[in-house]
């Protein structure tokens, strides 16, 4: 039995050679007593007890010293150490072992005021118990108040500009009932440890007197009361205090903290937008229309393939409708899926304008509707111009581009004026907290202070894992201003039909686009003056060649180690797809036609850190089986597989995502490698992506399968081999290059 749990109704003495320790009493009472008035003459008696024979209550120390006989000896031994021990929590308890009796001394006012202010918190959280007699409450309380009066502020000017300081200050309460200005003055001047108050004599701290006398503390932005508000809780000093919110902030934290009120159904969707949204994209949708109409922002992070764009969109037209919006909608995102977000945009809002603010012949115009997308680098290039106005709403897509705050880019974004801000990435937090604070400070500015407050405060104590409740803290804190769904929340995934597929419209790069035109004109000049089955190969070899070009240059060139950065529009997005693909967990099969370009892929995968394998029609069909049992095991994320090596006869389902990197004349092809994921035993929803190069032979491709069924047919039902009858001015018509710039 240890010294916690042995107690005085021990009958047998201590065995020989029994540790000394093992027999301690477990704990020790010590009960404060005041007498002869309660001003500055007043004396106060501190009298041990120790537990009592049954072990439930506790009896004066004079008792133990009074016990005969061996118990009696090794009792009075034992308290006297743990006196010892208590002297070492709180030392003016040491001048009990100067006395024959440790049973009591009188301490004074400085003494009582420093067991009120820390030292009886100390003793009991080591064992010991410290009680107040002679009915001497200590019931009062302080608390940090923050607030202001009316109602809850809509207007980013009116609230968050920290033009009005809001209230900062101690409250001393009883019982939670805040004191009167008469009785904060007398607890405030107090002389002694204890006062007459509400006829109860009370015992004030000398912490608890000087809140009092200064209660004002510095006032507040909007935005650090509203942290504080979330947070519950502030430091003032070395002290950690809970904060009390009143007024307009209490009913902003509380609808922050409340499920986003929204209609299910149809009804709810805005009148502009072609299609229907599902009903975790209404929530979303509500969530962005809540935090934008509340001038505070947030972090859209839902996974990949959920329907960031159209819930971008679809609040775009929810805001026109209210009359929320006051100017149009900016998105900056990666140069690659400009295209994409143009024709999103065409299809879920026909109705909406949209300028393309990007390439050599840009213009910004002055109408105030509608949308204008631009590319990360172009906001880089144009902060002036795109800073003279203030946007409706900015959305930042790709948000990871950003996530490091000193890049020329985040500061750019920063610099752009704007009614709301909302970032959509999957993975707002890829590495560090930092790249959070990134994202979180350019939405709701202020929210997480500054960088270097962010980290002294968050980042060393939460990704240390050291503080529980620092985490804890920091959770309700950003909770409310990030959206993150995955497509395996129970909400969710019911939602989800069991493939879905996704058409990536990617800008070619200068590089591209003048390797495409060139190669072109001095193809077709050979293919007008050829005949017969010289002719058939010059447009096969065209054909390939313009294929390559919107691959990379670098597999057109034959450069097999040559530079991929900055060069090719799909590789770019194929970058963004992977890492984010990755960064929520999932895992990927990657089809090519070319062999080549599945070594440019893997080479790239593993410049950036991902891990993965090829598969082709050279792989060894024991090294092929080894493979595919690895990525099955989930042994690493991303399968880059030769189209018609991988195309069929796999069983992959450990992927929930399939890339097409290059277009394949025949659809079905495509479908049957698609098929290595999407088939029976695949309990997940596949996302499959198809790459697709703007204004080149690809899309072209790409609208015959969608729009012309029977000229489809025709054409790509025969594969590029039909594409070699066709005549000199078709065949120019349908590979030139439409392309801006």
């Amino acid at each position: 039995m240890g010294s916690a749990e042995r107690h005085l109704d021990d009958s047998q003495p201590p065995e020989e050679g029994l540790d000394a320790t093992e027999s301690l009493p477990p704990k020790l009472l010590f009960e404060i007593s005041g007498r002869a008035g309660d001003g500055e003459g007043a004396v106060f008696t501190l009298e041990v007890k120790a537990p009592a024979e049954d072990g439930a209550s506790f009896v004066p120390a004079e008792e133990i010293w009074g016990l005969e006989g061996g118990l009696g000896t090794r009792l009075r031994i034992d308290t006297t150490m743990v006196v010892g021990t208590a002297g070492a929590v709180w030392s003016p308890l040491r001048r009990l072992l100067e006395l024959d009796v440790p049973s009591g001394i009188e301490l004074d006012q400085d003494e009582v005021g420093e067991l009120l202010d820390g030292a009886a918190t100390r003793l009991s959280e080591s064992g010991f118990e410290v009680q107040w007699m002679d009915g001497l409450e200590n019931c009062l309380v302080s608390t940090v108040v923050i607030g202001a009066s009316g109602v809850i502020q809509r207007s980013v000017a009116d609230v968050f500009d920290g033009s009005d300081p809001l209230a900062f200050s101690w409250r001393i309460s009883i019982d939670g009932d805040p004191l009167a200005d008469e009785e904060r003055l007398a607890v405030a001047w107090a002389g002694a440890p204890v006062i007459d108050l509400r006829g109860r004599r009370v015992l004030v701290a000398p912490s608890v007197s000087r809140k009092a006398r200064i209660p004002d503390l510095k006032a507040l932005t909007a935005i650090d009361a509203l942290s504080i508000a979330l947070t519950g809780s502030t430091r003032v000093g070395d002290e950690r205090v809970d904060v009390v919110v009143e007024g307009w902030l209490k009913n902003l934290r509380d609808e922050l903290a409340s499920p986003v009120p929204f209609e299910a159904g149809p009804d709810f969707d805005p009148a502009g937008l072609e299609g229907e949204l599902r009903e975790y994209q209404r929530e979303g949708v509500a969530w962005l229309d809540r935090m934008t109409g509340l001038g505070l922002g947030g972090c859209l992070a839902d996974d990949m393939g959920l329907g960031k764009t159209v819930m971008l969109i679809a609040l775009h037209l929810r805001r026109l409708e209210k009359g929320t919006s006051r100017g149009r909608t900016l998105v900056v995102c990666p140069t690659s899926i400009i295209p994409n977000w143009e024709r999103e945009i065409e299809r879920f809002a026909p109705g909406e304008k949209v300028v393309r603010y990007h390439g050599p012949d840009r213009v910004l115009d002055d109408d105030q509707a509608g949308f204008v997308i631009t590319s990360y680098q172009t906001m880089r290039k144009d902060a002036d111009v795109l800073s003279a106005e203030t946007w409706g709403l900015i959305a930042a897509d790709e948000a990871q581009h950003v996530k490091n705050h000193r890049s020329a880019s985040a500061k750019a974004l920063r610099a752009l004026p704007a009614r709301g801000r909302v970032a959509l990435t999957g993975t707002p937090i890829e590495n560090e907290l930092s790249e959070l604070w990134s994202i979180l400070d350019w939405t709701t500015p202020g929210l997480l202070g500054g960088i270097t407050e962010f980290k002294g405060r968050w980042v060393e104590s939460v990704e240390a894992g050291r503080e529980p409740e620092q985490t804890a803290r920091l959770a309700r804190l950003v909770r409310p201003f990030v959206l993150r769904r995955r497509k395996i929340d129970p909400g969710i995934a019911p939602e989800l039909p069991a493939k879905t597929v996704t058409d990536h419209l990617v800008s070619p790069t200068t590089e591209q686009a003048a390797l495409y035109r060139k190669h072109m004109a001095e193809s077709m000049a050979e293919i007008r003056n050829a005949e017969g089955m010289g002719r058939r190969g010059l447009v096969l070899n065209l054909l390939t060649s313009l294929k390559q070009i919107c691959n990379h240059p670098a597999h057109f060139l034959g450069e097999k180690d040559g530079v991929l950065d900055g060069r090719s529009g799909k590789l770019e997005l194929f970058d963004d797809l992977t890492e984010t693909l990755v960064g929520e967990g999932g895992r990927a099969l990657v089809f090519t036609q070319y062999v080549e370009m599945g070594r440019l892929l893997s080479r790239r995968l593993q410049e950036n850190g991902i891990e993965s394998r090829f598969l082709h029609g050279g792989t060894q069909l024991s090294t092929r089986q080894k493979m595919v049992d690895a990525f099955q095991a989930e042994e690493f994320p991303v399968f880059v597989l030769s189209l018609k090596a991988g195309g069929t006869g796999l069983n992959l389902t450990a992927a929930d995502h399939v890339i097409h990197y290059d277009r394949w004349w025949n659809p079905a092809t495509e479908d049957q490698a698609t098929d290595r994921a999407h088939r029976i035993g695949q309990d997940k929803a596949v996302q499959v992506h198809r790459l697709t190069t703007e204004g080149t032979l690809e899309e072209r491709i790409a609208d015959l399968h969608e729009t012309k069924r029977a000229l489809a047919e025709a054409i790509v039902g025969g594969g590029e081999a039909a594409l070699t009858e066709l005549a000199n001015e078709d065949l120019q018509e349908l590979l030139e290059l439409r392309f801006p710039g």
